[in-house]
């Protein structure tokens, strides 16, 4: 499956609030995320990921393993995502680096999750701060086949629009890319 995804810079967030508001109950939850690559770097040369998120909330604490292939989509960057919910945070982390992997980068965001029905897709929706980055980001998904990512982000971009944000403020700007030259 494909997390058809589209990013953007927010200039007025508390509009945008307002509105996701409007559509669905919001899940305020802070990531704890540590990203991994091969010491040689062959993740990153080969455009995936290998992330360790830790989820705190209201209704308590999770950890999720999450691998993304090479992206399908040029413009949007959507990639393959392969994700799994795990019992122990330390553990899955011991296990990564015994399997070769080293932490590349680890980093918080602090996220204003929305999940709702929209074009008739089941749509999640994220406010997301980054304490190292300036700005605040939207990120509007979907999970679909590969033979429906076109139609897919014609839906959120739809959506991007009825929450005020236009094509313009759409970026493919990574938070470990900005992040990392924060720390520069």
């Amino acid at each position: 499956m494909i997390e058809a995804e589209l990013k953007a810079r927010v200039h007025s967030p508390e509009a945008v609030v307002r509105l996701l508001d409007e559509r669905a109950t919001a899940r305020v939850e802070v990531y704890q995320d540590t990203y991994y690559d091969r010491p040689d770097g062959a993740l990153e040369k080969s455009d995936q990921e290998l992330r360790v998120r830790t989820v705190h909330g209201a209704d308590g604490t999770r950890t999720v393993l999450t691998f993304k292939d090479a992206a399908v989509d040029e413009v949007s960057g959507s990639k393959p995502e392969h994700e799994t919910q795990v019992t122990d945070a330390e553990e899955i982390h011991a296990i990564v680096r015994g399997l070769g992997h080293a932490p590349v980068i680890a980093f918080e965001k602090r996220c204003r999750n929305y999940t709702f029905e929209a074009q008739g897709r089941r749509m999640l929706a994220t406010l997301v701060r980054v304490p190292e980055i300036d700005g605040t980001f939207l990120e509007v998904e979907t999970i679909v086949e590969e033979s429906h990512l076109s139609q897919a982000l014609n839906d959120i971009r739809a959506v991007m629009t009825d929450l005020g944000i236009s094509p313009h403020d759409l970026t493919r700007e990574t938070y470990t890319g900005a992040v990392a030259t924060q720390r520069l």
